[in-house]
C-alpha cells in the first residue's frame, strides 16, 4: 500500500514539473509587444494612405498590414473577417482614420480587449480634435498628414526606444517626399487662390482649403452623397446651375463614389467645357507612396486650373 502511495505521489510530481517546465518555454516563446519574434514591430492600418506613411517611418523594423486597399472596397462600408481579426490581435500598433469612416476597426480592436494593454491605437481623428460627424477625410489635408506622420513616428519610437535613431531618420526622409506635394499644394495657392471650383463630395474640401481654392458646390450634396445618401432636390439644382453659369472652372470628383447623380453633374461640367480630375478614396495602386499618389492627384488639378485660365 505504501509503495502504491509512493509511485503515484512520484508521478504526480513529475507531471507538476514537466507542467511547469512546458509552460515555462510556451511563456518564453511566446512573442511579446515590446520584442516580436520576428524583431520587427507588427502593424495594423486600417486604410492604406496611412499605411503608407507607417511603412515609410517603420522601414525594415515593421511589418505593416493595410487593411483597405482594393479600389472596388468602399472603406465606410467595409466588412471584417477572421483574418482582420487575427492581425489586430497581434498587432504592436493599430492605425484607425477615425470620424466614423472605419468604425469596423474600433469593433476589432472592442472585440480583442486582452491584447489592449500590450497594444497602441493612432486614433488619427482624435490625434487632430476631430469627432463623429465632421469631414473624415483627413489624409487630403496637408497640415493633418504632417500631424499624423509625427505621431506614428513617435509611437514607433516608444515601442521600439532601441531603434530610435532608425525611426528619426527615416522620418526625416519622409518629410522631404511628402514636402513636394504640399510645395505643389502652396504653388497653386499662390497662382490660383480663391479660383471657384466644385466637387461631388467632400473628400476635397481639405485639399481645396489648403490650396485656397473657392469650394462652391452644394455642402448638402457633397455631404450626402459621402454619406451614400440622395442629396436634397433643391442641392441638385443649385450645382447644376453653377455648373452651366460658367463660373466654375474645375470639377473634382470621387472616382469610388460614382453615382447616376455624380455621374449627371460630370456630365454636364464636360458638356460646359469644364476640366473634371479624379480622386480616389485609397491609394491607386496600391503599390505607389503616399506622396507620389496625392502628388499626382494635385498635379492633375494644377494643370486641370492652368488649362482652364489659359482658355478665358
Amino acid at each position: 500500500m505504501n509503495r502504491k502511495k509512493v509511485f503515484f505521489i512520484t508521478i504526480f510530481v513529475i507531471a507538476i514539473f514537466a507542467c511547469a517546465y512546458l509552460l515555462f518555454h510556451a511563456v518564453r516563446s511566446s512573442p511579446s509587444v515590446s520584442a516580436p519574434a520576428s524583431g520587427t514591430l507588427r502593424v495594423v492600418a486600417a486604410e492604406n494612405f496611412w499605411g503608407s506613411l507607417a511603412s515609410q517611418i517603420g522601414g525594415s523594423r515593421a511589418q505593416v498590414l493595410s487593411v483597405v486597399s482594393d479600389p472596388n472596397a468602399d472603406p465606410h462600408e467595409y466588412e471584417t473577417d477572421a483574418a482582420d481579426a487575427r492581425a489586430v490581435a497581434g498587432a504592436n500598433y493599430v492605425i484607425e482614420n477615425g470620424a466614423g469612416y472605419d468604425s469596423w476597426m474600433g469593433k476589432l480592436l472592442n472585440a480583442d480587449t486582452g491584447s489592449a494593454a500590450n497594444r497602441k491605437v493612432l486614433d488619427v481623428a482624435v490625434l487632430l480634435g476631430k469627432k463623429n460627424g465632421d469631414n473624415p477625410h483627413f489624409w487630403y489635408g496637408p497640415d493633418y498628414v504632417n500631424a499624423a506622420a509625427a505621431q506614428m513616428e513617435k509611437d514607433f519610437v516608444a515601442l521600439d526606444p532601441a531603434n530610435a535613431a532608425y525611426y528619426e531618420t527615416r522620418y526625416a526622409e519622409l518629410q522631404v517626399s511628402l514636402a513636394k506635394y504640399q510645395d505643389r499644394i502652396a504653388a497653386i495657392k499662390t497662382q490660383f487662390g480663391g479660383t471657384k471650383v466644385a466637387t461631388t463630395e467632400d473628400i476635397f474640401v481639405y485639399l481645396a482649403n489648403a490650396a485656397g481654392l473657392d469650394l462652391v458646390s452644394p455642402p448638402a450634396f457633397t455631404e450626402a452623397v459621402a454619406e451614400g445618401n440622395d442629396p436634397p432636390a433643391a442641392s441638385v439644382v443649385q450645382f447644376g446651375d453653377q455648373l452651366k453659369a460658367g463660373e466654375v472652372k474645375v470639377l473634382v470628383y470621387n472616382e469610388q463614389t460614382v453615382t447616376p447623380l455624380t455621374s449627371n453633374m460630370r456630365a454636364i461640367a464636360t458638356g460646359e467645357g469644364i476640366p473634371t480630375v479624379g480622386v480616389t478614396e485609397t491609394i491607386q495602386p496600391p503599390a505607389m507612396p503616399f506622396e507620389d499618389w496625392m502628388d499626382a492627384q494635385v498635379a492633375a488639378l494644377q494643370q486641370a486650373l492652368g488649362a482652364n485660365t489659359s482658355m478665358k
